[in-house]
């Protein structure tokens, strides 16, 4: 089966130093780049993540500080990665919880400020969890019935992650789905913009799930005290919870999407401040009207004082 793509899609998968995207450092990224002609390009780089891997990680994905020692960091490749990637969709397995988030990260701390507006995103895991509820190994055997040759190596998992997508639409793709809600629909069909509404369910804001939009399309916090209220209703009531957030150990990206709606919410509270002022600037009071004195009555002796004064 081909995909039935407007522009490129690119799969991609990530090896790191751990799984805190906040914290950890990314050490190996595969991308396999589908073109809507039907082509593949790919691109495998070795990073050097300038800290040490632990060695419980590099038993799962046999990298070790010696394999990468001699690599460049990221930022000397960032560039190139991101003009690899281009305007494609994004895809991978598990990508909307580890690997985005992880890949932004990067691209924050070198500089490099990938737009993600309006992108689609594809989580491969995402459409298996729902529909079959596995993982990447089970996957493969379970779509494709074969294993994985060198699992956990990032060329061989995104490949797998590639195959079982191709897999997944021949298999469901007249198979229908009821949501939480009781909605019935056949969601997994050859059309991006269909997977990406289909296994991004929690509508994240910053990819770490740590924002997510309601059904009304706003800002909320997805953890903590605050789980459920909308950004902008917090930092009515508390303003510090900004600054908290902002000098925690959160990631770049969360962080960023924070900015950009405390100064679009601070933006409207000026705007809110200028129009009450100028709705109580007092009207200028009109002198009040004074009723003329009566005129005295003209007298003789008054008479006189003029012929004197004017010499009539």
């Amino acid at each position: 089966m081909k995909l039935n793509l407007k522009r490129p899609l690119a799969f991609f998968d990530l090896e790191a130093t751990g799984v805190n995207v906040g914290v950890d450092r990314m050490v190996e990224i595969a991308i396999l780049k589908a073109m809507p002609d039907g082509t593949e390009q790919m691109l495998v780089k070795r990073i050097n993540p300038e800290i040490p891997i632990p060695l419980v990680t590099s038993l799962i994905h046999g990298i070790y500080d010696e394999d990468i020692k001699d690599e460049p960091v990221f930022g000397q490749v960032a560039q190139e990665i991101a003009d690899f990637i281009g305007d494609a969709d994004l895809a991978g397995y598990n990508s909307n919880k580890f690997d985005i988030p992880m890949l932004l990260e990067e691209f924050l701390r070198a500089g490099v400020d990938i737009d993600m507006s309006d992108r689609k995103f594809v989580d491969v895991q995402n459409i298996f969890h729902q529909m079959e509820q596995r993982t990447l190994k089970a996957a493969y055997k379970f779509y494709c019935d074969k294993d994985i040759i060198n699992a956990h190596s990032a060329e061989a998992d995104i490949r797998a992650t590639y195959e079982v997508l191709l897999a997944q639409l021949e298999k469901y793709k007249d198979t229908e789905f009821e949501d939480k809600q009781g909605k019935k629909s056949i969601p997994v069909q050859n059309d991006v913009e269909a997977l990406h509404h289909f296994t991004n369910m929690n509508k994240p804001v910053d990819f770490a799930g740590r924002l997510v939009y309601n059904e009304k399309g706003e800002e909320t916090i997805n953890f903590g005290k605050h789980k459920g209220r909308t950004v902008e209703s917090i930092f009515d009531a508390e303003p510090s919870y900004y600054s908290w957030m902002m000098q925690g150990d959160f990631p770049l990206f969360t962080k960023k999407k924070l900015e950009e709606i405390w100064k679009r919410w601070s933006k409207k509270k000026a705007e809110l401040k200028q129009a009450k002022q100028q709705n109580e600037v007092p009207q200028r009071s009109q002198p009040a009207y004074e009723k003329p004195k009566p005129a005295k009555p003209v007298t003789e002796d008054m008479l006189e004082q003029l012929k004197m004064k004017f010499g009539k």
